[in-house]
């Protein structure tokens, strides 16, 4: 059975990695840069996140190793876990991006990213919500939800890059731009991954 109650223990381990990466997601989103020691202090926040999130990764390993049953199996507990981390992962080298490049306004590119992948966010917690009491069939809403934001990302990739090619004569400005708009898309990829987990749980225990 599928996560018999909230208190099991990968269940909670999971809802911490799921509340740590919305927690990180909306400071990513919706911190406000004005200046290059605005870029330090958010870069170094980010980077507090992602440890918190490796913590919970480390110690969601550790409860595989030591158990005897696990609730679904344990390659898709693991593959789900490092899909999540991959996330936050994502979103913390971003943010490393913004700092390194000394970029402290987001165009508006960079804020539809980042809409859409704090909605697939949402979408993921809520996911793992269901999981937790075993209504595994109702996460497949959820699950087609993050794969459209993921293909909108795919559709503001191209855009700005087009928009970037055509209008901007800086090559190094260009440069950033690009690695940054990569970067957003990549974290959209990633969250799809999270997607493809779930409905490989969903397929294998519904």
């Amino acid at each position: 059975m599928v996560f018999k109650n909230k208190k099991d223990k990968f269940a909670v381990l999971l809802g911490n990695i799921a509340e740590n990466l919305r927690e990180s997601t909306n400071y990513f989103a919706d911190y406000k840069l004005n200046n290059e020691s605005d870029l330090k202090i958010f870069a170094q926040k980010m980077k507090e996140y992602e440890t918190i999130g490796d913590n919970f990764v480390h110690e969601m390993i550790l409860e595989l190793n030591d158990a005897f049953i696990t609730p679904i199996e344990r390659e898709d507990l693991l593959a789900l876990t490092n899909s999540l981390d991959d996330v936050l992962d994502g979103i913390e080298q971003c943010a490393g991006l913004f700092e390194m490049y000394s970029i402290t306004h987001a165009d508006e590119f960079m804020l539809r990213f980042v809409d859409a992948i704090r909605n697939a966010v949402i979408e993921i917690e809520k996911a793992i919500e269901l999981m937790f009491n075993k209504k595994l069939p109702a996460m497949r809403e959820h699950s087609i939800k993050i794969k459209a934001y993921e293909s909108e990302c795919d559709d503001v990739l191209r855009e700005s890059i087009k928009h970037l090619f055509t209008n901007e004569k800086d090559p190094i400005r260009l440069i950033k731009y690009k690695d940054i708009y990569d970067d957003l898309e990549e974290i959209a990829d990633n969250c799809q991954t999270v997607a493809n987990t779930l409905e490989t749980i969903i397929m294998k225990n519904a």
